[in-house]
């Protein structure tokens, strides 16, 4: 009878401190922006408290490779890139803002950041010099590039100058750059546009892996995108293109960060059946983040909305996908450069 009644009691009082989860998970951020669309940010402390509100122990942090133009007739400075309808443009400085943040930490936290470089025009010839002469201005620093971003809806027909794809002639030269400094590439491009149902872009994004096999690709949100998602269905052959993709190339990984979690992995919190085989029949090519931009105080929210999806899973696979896969993708960490 007292097992009872405090058990009842128990009912009474754990709802009122939040949800019980299933496991604990150590997270790895693989897709963090340390600033937003203004090349702002919230900075390294709100950052790093974030992180360990999350239980975040390590995140992929990079730049953003546009920034926002405040034209003299808007009626306020944008905030956002879709905050009014003036222009993005490539914005090169980034990486040293990123690079600077780091190298002003102490060693305990830089250790947990792996900095991706971003910040280069990916229709640009010039761009893979650009990308060596970064490596050689902070030796021993990056650990990746990107987040690239092509084929990306409203963000791409706002941005100045030629449209970026996977396959362009200039971004073929960064993977070269890529694999011959064992860099994994975090690669936005949208498998379709705001108005067609058939993945009309996806032999631009195999033109590349299928040239580059040498090169880690990381495909950012599984090919989709906010944009997309917003204006029609989600596509109901994403699974079993993925899933055409992991079994054909051994160099692609695939990122859940954003608007693939909202539309494609659950539904109600209920995780998606076709999604979970997926995952399960490839359970060291998936990565987790939350694609935060510069303002980090909703990190442990976006996460927890993963559990669902990881507590159904195998607990080697839900921590595969959680943190060690992340992990793996990067090189190993060797001497950090000078402050």
């Amino acid at each position: 009878m007292r097992a009872l009644l405090w058990l009842a009691l128990l009912g009474l009082v754990l709802p009122a401190s939040g949800p019980l989860w299933a496991r604990d998970y150590t997270w790895v951020d693989a897709h963090l922006h340390y600033v937003d669309f203004m090349q702002e940010s919230d900075g390294a402390d709100a950052m790093f408290q974030a992180m360990d509100e999350a239980g975040v122990d390590q995140a992929w942090l990079f730049g953003l490779p546009v920034v926002k133009k405040w034209e003299q007739n808007a009626p306020r400075r944008p905030r956002y890139y879709l905050g009014d309808e003036a222009p993005l443009y490539y914005y090169s400085a980034t990486d040293d803002i990123v690079a600077r943040a780091i190298l002003e930490l102490p060693e305990e936290r830089r250790r947990r950041l792996v900095p991706f470089i971003s910040g280069f025009n990916p229709t640009d010839l010039n761009a893979a010099r650009q990308v060596e002469r970064l490596i050689e201005r902070y030796p021993g620093l990056w650990r990746g590039i990107g987040e690239v971003i092509t084929r990306h809806d409203d963000l791409t027909a706002l941005t100045n100058g030629e449209t970026p794809r996977a396959n362009h002639p200039a971004l073929m030269k960064i993977y070269k750059v890529a694999g011959r400094h064992d860099l994994p590439v975090l690669l936005h491009s949208n498998l379709t546009s705001l108005r067609e149902e058939t993945p009309i872009y996806l032999e631009e994004l195999e033109a590349a892996l299928k040239a580059h096999p040498d090169t880690r690709f990381v495909l950012a949100h599984a090919g989709t995108s906010g944009g997309v998602e917003k204006r029609q269905a989600p596509l109901d052959t994403l699974p079993a293109i993925i899933r055409a993709l992991l079994d054909r190339y051994d160099n692609l990984y695939v990122d859940l960060s954003w608007s693939v979690r909202e539309h494609y992995l659950l539904d109600d919190d209920r995780p998606s059946r076709v999604w979970l085989s997926l995952i399960k029949d490839h359970p060291d090519r998936f990565t987790l983040g939350t694609d935060l931009v510069g303002h980090f105080d909703s990190m442990k929210k976006i996460l927890d909305a993963y559990r669902p999806l990881l507590d159904a899973l195998p607990e080697d696979t839900a921590q595969a996908l959680a943190r060690d896969n992340a992990r793996a993708l990067v090189p190993e960490q060797g001497a950090l450069p000078e402050g």
